[in-house]
């Protein structure tokens, strides 16, 4: 048993609803676990299940990985404790209910990438989302909402954005089901509250009338505001359910014998002490491109050098960026380092809506299939990348150039009706080659090497939207041992000596993947944008933000920036939150790198 404080022996001993509040690493989610085995061993009826539910699967990850390595409690209390997503929990209730709330009863999820493909016709038909005006936004929004809904009751396909209000509707309406919910699992651990949206709310107050319920929070963790996490929501949870309310501030278990905790409070009120706090560095850099890339490259070695020598057994490593393009420019530079210095293996946990459409091309390619049209379908999967991968924010752009290939596609068909020759100048011309190169090859039968080969041809071809999406495929991992996308692609060549369902298997894989819970938490060097590191921990931190540009000493520009253009704008609450959760993600160190001549706002001392 671990060494609990008086706060923790008070929540193993209290009963009914509750409120646990606490900073990174306090040990909200250590005492939620010992708190589910207690009350498995004495509470439980066969067939009950304690429900711990977050919003992530690192998160769920790290709960499993917890509940495993904590020796209190028995094998079978580890089997009463069902850790999931919220995703995952409402689509269970979705599949088998859904039918209450007038979707069809053969459904299916329309993953983010599709829904982007899907709202494609709606979203072609404004601005960039920047030139609407207040009313065009609102027309915009109420025509993708209603779009979601007629796909959702006509044809049966659910995106996420559906999930939480859908189930939120059914247990309100139905005392059946909400009765059949709370009788399997009669008490339910809500990680991360703080963050729940509004549906989500309305979820766990139906929830809540029947099940006990535990929320786990950090107050000053709230960064999800742009999905509709309201500051009031613990209010909201006191008042409707009058929990035991149990505060674990100022305990830091995560990055103990650190000042790493102690830090991250600072940065709320911008009041630092003098002298060095434990655990955090510093490593301002010249702001220019090389230096500043040479800095960081020189940070994460010194860093993997610690952490090998260490002897750290699956050691950990994040490269934390303020913005999604900087996510793919620092991968870019650890593959390809300065002088002589070797690829850095890593991974980059990038927006997955480009390189899984980006796996879909290559499946098809995979496929080798010869029949009329199969180039149209090709073509069209092109078209449906540049639709997707943008997500919910398309770019003008890449609608444009969806456009362009779908009419140079017609123009390229009309010449082979006609029995003429197919546009010499064609935007079709580099694609049609890499499309029979591929048809030409001969595969192994090992889906890494195959997999590889094709977008080898892609990367070698002449089309450059190709060579961009073969880039993007490479932040696709799901053909590492034991996935389902690698078990499927090997499965097909078993039974029928080819890869005949390659791109039936790697959509459905990617379903899988965003449901799975037996997700390891990341080990090695990953590189992500500061939103993507929350729930998550790592034994080393490495915080690197963008820099000045500048034409004659002037600055021009000032983006990649913890803070926008890195002015002081009022209390910054949300920046300080934010910042604060990347840096308390580290258990030993968090280095911190920012330039030297525009030090990082939210680490000058607070305006007077």
């Amino acid at each position: 048993m671990v060494d609990l404080t008086e706060a923790q022996k008070e929540i193993l001993q209290a009963a009914g609803h509750q409120l646990v509040t606490g900073g990174p690493g306090s040990g909200k989610t250590t005492i939620s676990i010992l708190k589910a085995a207690k009350i498995a061993r004495e509470e439980l009826k066969p067939g009950q299940r304690i429900l711990f539910l977050s919003f992530a699967r690192a998160t769920v990850s790290r709960v499993l990985e917890a509940i495993d390595e904590e020796s209190a409690i028995t094998r079978e209390e580890r089997r009463w404790i069902e850790v999931d997503t919220y995703h995952s929990f409402f689509w269970r209730i979705l599949k088998t209910h859904g039918y209450l709330v007038g979707f069809p009863r053969r459904m299916t999820i329309l993953t983010p990438p599709n829904e982007a493909i899907a709202l494609s016709a709606v979203r072609s038909g404004y601005k960039a989302a920047k030139n609407l005006s207040d009313e065009e936004k609102v027309e915009k929004r109420a025509k993708e909402e209603a779009e979601r809904v007629r796909l959702a009751t006509e044809e049966g396909k659910i995106c996420f954005d559906l999930f939480a209000g859908s189930v939120a509707t059914l247990l309100h309406g139905s005392d059946k089901v909400r009765a059949l919910i709370s009788t399997m699992y009669p008490y339910i651990v809500l990680d991360e509250f703080q963050d729940t949206s509004a549906d989500q709310w309305r979820v766990v107050q139906a929830l809540g009338a029947n099940s006990t319920l535990i929320a786990l929070a950090d107050p000053e963790q709230r960064i999800f505001d742009f999905i509709g996490a309201d500051p009031e929501r613990l209010n909201h949870f006191k008042a409707d359910f009058a929990p035991t309310v149990h505060d674990l501030a100022g305990d830091n278990h995560r990055s103990k014998g650190t000042e790493i905790a102690l830090f991250g409070n600072d940065i709320l009120t911008g009041n630092f002490r003098q002298k060095e706090y434990q655990g955090i560095g510093y490593a301002p850099f010249e702001s220019n491109p090389n230096q500043a890339y040479a800095s960081l490259v020189g940070q994460v070695l010194q860093a993997r050098k610690r952490l090998v020598e260490s002897g750290r057994r699956n050691w950990s490593l994040a490269i934390l960026v303020p913005t999604k393009k900087m996510t793919r420019m620092v991968s870019d530079i650890l593959r390809e380092p300065f002088g002589n210095v070797p690829p850095i293996s890593h991974m980059a946990a990038v927006d997955m809506e480009g390189p899984i459409l980006a796996a879909e091309i290559i499946a098809f390619l995979l496929q080798q299939r010869g029949h009329d049209g199969c180039f149209d379908e090709f073509v069209e999967l092109m078209c449906s990348y540049f639709h997707g991968r943008g997500g919910a924010t398309p770019t003008k752009g890449d609608m444009d150039e969806a456009a362009r290939f779908r009419k140079a596609l017609a123009k390229w068909n009309e010449c082979l009706a006609k029995g003429r020759a197919t546009p010499g100048k064609s935007v079709l011309q580099g694609a049609y080659a890499v499309h029979q190169a591929a048809a030409a090859l001969t595969f192994t039968g090992d889906p890494d090497a195959d997999w590889v080969t094709v977008r080898g041809v892609l990367d070698a071809g002449a089309c450059q939207r190709l060579k961009g999406i073969a880039m993007d495929v490479r932040n696709v991992r799901l053909l590492e041992r034991g996935t389902q996308l690698r078990q499927g692609l090997a499965q097909d060549w078993r039974e029928i000596g080819g890869y005949s369902n390659a791109l039936a298997i790697i959509r459905q894989s990617f379903v899988q993947e965003h449901f799975a819970t037996a997700h390891k938490p990341e080990s090695g060097i990953v590189v992500m944008n500061m939103h993507k590191a929350k729930g998550k921990q790592f034994d080393e931190v490495i915080i690197f933000e963008g820099w000045p540009k500048r034409v004659q000493n002037e600055v021009v520009g000032n983006p990649d920036r913890i803070v926008r253009g890195n002015v002081h704008d009022g209390a910054m609450t949300q920046a300080r939150q934010n910042f604060r959760v990347s840096v308390t993600r580290a258990k030993v160190r968090t280095t911190i790198m920012t330039p030297k001549d525009d030090v990082c706002v939210l680490l000058r001392a607070a305006p007077a």
